[in-house]
């Protein structure tokens, strides 16, 4: 029996949350050179810790092995996405009153898609970025970018060499970091006075409640609850003070944290009605966490035996996109080319790269409108709409798109 030891409160756990086999690391794309090689497997199992309930991975890969000159995400490809940057950024910059001497930092910067817009308007800002190839990108554009992990260490760092910022901003990095408490503190460290971080996340309860198992891959250490993520903060001295929720990745938080010395930042009603809400699903009760498995493999019959009757009537299918959640979903379920013949991105970093564990080829998007499919299996589903509208053309033959989370769809 594997006991691992929670990486916030330290506590001995063994209480399995999702067991979903064996898997590669999610972003670790093959070259065409590189197939007759061995891939590393790791078990990807997330437990529940019973005293915090901080669900998470037991560590197999190091951050530095996954996020390295050859990562292959981009934030840049997916047009919603640089829109809800956009908006972001409008929106902080008139609830913080941000100008030209304000300072803005973000953690995990990837390719500039946020801070380009802090950028034009004339607010000096600066992005932390591990992977070079992807911090590269961001200079380009104009961002400042430091190419380095962000924990303590660094926020010494930045302090001593530039002043505290007014916004830290952190999205969708909470989840990858495995020291947390190590990183929390550097949020601490860094934070100014009167600062203000703002976190995104995907939120647990929207993860359980619409079976997005496929979220749960190496490079997310820890899943976040928003009773957990009050309780981290609140032991280094940060206090939750509003939180929003979001569309993104299937339902995500952006929470809003301050000093706990900072008089500037009242808490606001959404946050106490958050807390509620998860208290009233059962997120503070280690056994609420127990059923979700049984659900993760309904999906997995109802995807395989989907499949296995298009293929039985002589249908053809094929993928649309290449992300980490795709291929968590595909090794799961044992699909490979026997079911699906390629699959399709628009990051030009992917193309003719071939998924691990899988290995299917990734092709440009335009190869749909060449082979005809029947079906386009949407494997990033949280960016169904926006890929339905940019491949609306496969009606024109009778393609249809099926859409796996939180249940198996065939679109109209």
């Amino acid at each position: 029996m594997t006991i691992i030891k929670c990486r916030f409160c330290s506590t001995p756990t063994t209480r399995k949350f999702a067991d979903l086999g064996v898997s590669p690391v999610s972003n670790a794309f093959l070259k065409a050179d590189h197939l007759n090689r061995m891939e590393p497997f790791y078990p990807l199992c997330a437990y529940v810790c019973e005293t915090c309930l901080l669900v998470q991975l037991e560590d197999f890969e190091s951050p530095e092995n996954i996020f390295n000159e050859e990562y292959a995400y981009f934030s840049s490809y997916s047009d919603s996405w640089l829109e809800h940057a956009r908006l972001f950024s409008e929106k902080a910059v008139s609830r913080l009153g941000l100008n030209e001497n304000s300072f803005v930092v973000e953690i995990a910067s990837n390719d500039g898609y946020l801070l380009q817009n802090f950028v034009k308007k004339g607010i000096p800002a600066l992005g932390i970025e591990p992977s070079r190839n992807v911090a590269d990108v961001a200079k380009t554009k104009g961002v400042e970018s430091w190419n380095t992990f962000f924990g303590a260490e660094a926020a010494r760092e930045l302090v001593q060499q530039r002043k505290k910022p007014d916004l830290v901003i952190g999205n969708n990095v909470f989840a990858h970091v495995p020291a947390l408490n190590d990183f929390v503190q550097g949020l601490k460290l860094v934070l100014a006075d009167e600062g203000v971080i703002t976190l995104e996340f995907p939120h647990l309860l929207c993860l359980m409640r619409e079976c997005q198992f496929d979220t749960i891959y190496h490079e997310h250490f820890s899943y976040f609850s928003f009773l957990a993520v009050t309780e981290i903060l609140s032991s280094h001295g940060l206090r939750v003070f509003d939180v929003e929720r979001l569309s993104t990745h299937g339902g995500s938080l952006r929470i809003y944290a301050a000093h706990d010395t900072s008089t500037r930042w009242r808490r606001e009603d959404s946050v106490d009605a958050l807390l509620t809400e998860e208290r009233k699903a059962g997120l503070n009760d280690v056994a609420s966490y127990s059923a979700f498995f049984e659900q993760v493999t309904r999906v997995k019959r109802d995807l395989l035996e989907f499949l296995i009757s298009a293929k039985r009537a002589g249908k053809s299918v094929v993928g649309y996109g290449a992300p980490a959640k795709g291929n968590t979903l595909l090794n799961f379920c044992g699909i490979g080319r026997d079911f699906i013949d390629y699959t399709v991105d628009r990051s030009l970093h992917k193309q003719g790269m071939f998924l691990p564990g899988t290995r299917l080829p990734i092709e440009r998007p335009e190869r749909i409108f060449e082979t005809r499919p029947d079906y386009v299996l949407i494997l990033p589903w949280n960016l169904q709409s926006e890929i339905a509208a940019q491949m609306s053309g496969i009606s024109e033959w009778g393609g249809r798109f099926v859409v796996p989370i939180p249940e198996l769809k065939v679109l109209d």
